[in-house]
């Protein structure tokens, strides 16, 4: 059948497409819930050649998504609202920098994977509160956090019970006094050392911080008792 064959143009770049027709059995739908897909908004448009609509496997991998959300129990409004969210969000490039040096190890999934670590929580006001904090960005149909250890701990935090929404607004407040340490540490560092020492010394300064927040909150144990 001409739908599953693939569009020769397409073998010569590389990237598979597909037609509609094709598109819909490789997602276990039918060309009419694909359609209804579309209209909603939940799928970026094809690519065109006259008539004929081009999907790729971003199309494939965005349906296959949506439809491990449903069976999640996620609406199609709120899958809506998270798709327009994803597809305004910023790009990996300007999550991470060119180029700037991090220790911080970047993790990506695919919104199935981060729905799973957040059950029930995943909401476009809280996606969009992590892309505002610089927490998430888009790299083709994957979402990038910036750091495994925060994202651990973030969902760590919510399977006990705190919203992620408060974690997310806890997040925005370490990181005011995170950015007053980073200054007040690499002022100190660069009045007695030249630039490129900054790097080597940073963990000095996570030490010093990481051991003050473990006496902090034995002073906030203490109180209790």
């Amino acid at each position: 059948m001409a739908a599953d064959t693939e569009h020769p143009e397409a073998a010569r770049r590389g990237p598979r497409e597909y037609r509609t027709e094709e598109l819909a059995r490789r997602a276990g739908i039918t060309v009419r819930t694909l359609r209804f897909y579309r209209e909603r908004k939940l799928l970026p448009p094809p690519r065109r050649e006259g008539r004929i609509a081009w999907y790729d496997d971003h199309h494939l991998a965005r349906l296959r998504t949506i439809g491990a959300l449903l069976e999640r129990g996620h609406t199609l409004t709120g899958i809506a609202e998270l798709a327009e969210a994803l597809d305004q969000g910023r790009d990996v490039a300007d999550l991470l920098g060119v180029g700037t040096p991090t220790e911080e190890e970047p993790i990506r999934l695919t919104p199935e994977e981060l729905a799973a670590r957040f059950e029930g929580e995943v909401t476009p006001e809280n996606l969009a509160a992590a892309m505002e904090l610089g927490y998430l960005g888009t790299d083709g149909d994957k979402i990038v956090h910036i750091s495994r250890r925060l994202l651990d701990v973030s969902s760590a935090l919510v399977r006990e019970g705190i919203p992620l929404a408060e974690v997310l607004t806890a997040g925005a407040r370490v990181r005011e006094h995170a950015e007053a340490l980073a200054t007040l540490f690499s002022d100190l560092i660069l009045r007695h050392a030249p630039e490129e020492d900054l790097h080597r010394l940073r963990p000095l300064a996570r030490s010093v911080v990481e051991a003050e927040l473990s006496l902090a909150m034995d002073r906030q144990l203490n109180k209790g008792e």
